[in-house]
């Protein structure tokens, strides 16, 4: 394994999904050191630096969630917060502490490796001051909201332009429904449907059909079932 792999710490209390979790993160590349609670998990962090942390959420003693927020008064390392716990309010107040993303268990372990490496894209050099994302055959620049389609300019309305900054900015992250509701002026086109989760999965589906090749099988804007969407770029 080379020198230059992340290297993720993972805590949870449950002996096999630790195990698993390291077994199955290390297959794809990563270096992957483990602790059973918040006590390991600052022993582990006193003597190495962790390019990211997966966490779990609920923990005997110290919980993730109290680890997180003592974290974020000194140190930087992206976390990734696992839960058993999948309802919205539970996520935002994870996110409010300083959490990078979050993932309800079950989950699929790709979906945890695909989340690890959007968040360490982000926090690349390469993630600094971004005005333009490619995917597909769709290029889109956020500061000036303009989607372009096989070179060709993309209709925009304000509300979907709204929800593809979001996006745009937050690739690989799971965005709930009633964030993408909030994010959206009382003006825009997502709030003027009577402000409800349903007009978010209408402007979602007006949106795959500009920059999807197959609106019925997305590949960019994706369901994540019982949390929101996700956006992929290439």
């Amino acid at each position: 394994m080379s020198d230059d792999a992340a290297h993720i710490l993972v805590v949870d209390d449950d002996n096999r999904l630790r195990d698993l979790l390291q077994r199955y993160l290390g297959e794809y590349g990563f270096r992957v050191s483990v602790a059973a609670g918040a006590a390991e998990a600052r022993v582990a962090m006193s003597g190495l630096d962790f390019d990211l942390m997966v966490l779990d959420l609920m923990m005997p003693g110290e919980s993730g969630l109290e680890l997180t927020r003592d974290l974020r008064q000194n140190k930087d390392i992206p976390i990734l917060l696992l839960t058993a716990m999948g309802e919205t309010a539970d996520r935002i107040v994870g996110l409010e502490v300083g959490a990078d993303d979050y993932l309800a268990k079950p989950f699929e372990p790709r979906e945890l490796v695909l989340r690890i490496e959007a968040i360490l894209r982000r926090g690349g050099p390469k993630a600094e001051a971004q005005d333009e994302v490619t995917f597909g055959a769709c290029t889109f620049h956020i500061e000036r909201g303009e989607l372009h389609r096989n070179g060709d300019l993309v209709r925009l309305t304000s509300g979907e332009t709204e929800m593809l900054r979001l996006f745009a900015r937050n690739p690989g992250a799971t965005v709930g429904r009633a964030e993408l509701l909030a994010q959206s002026d009382t003006g825009t086109d997502i709030g003027a449907e009577a402000g409800n989760m349903r007009a978010v999965d209408v402007q979602i589906t007006r949106l795959r059909r500009k920059i999807e090749d197959d609106p019925k099988e997305p590949r960019h804007l994706c369901t994540v079932w019982g949390q929101g969407y996700v956006f992929w770029l290439d």
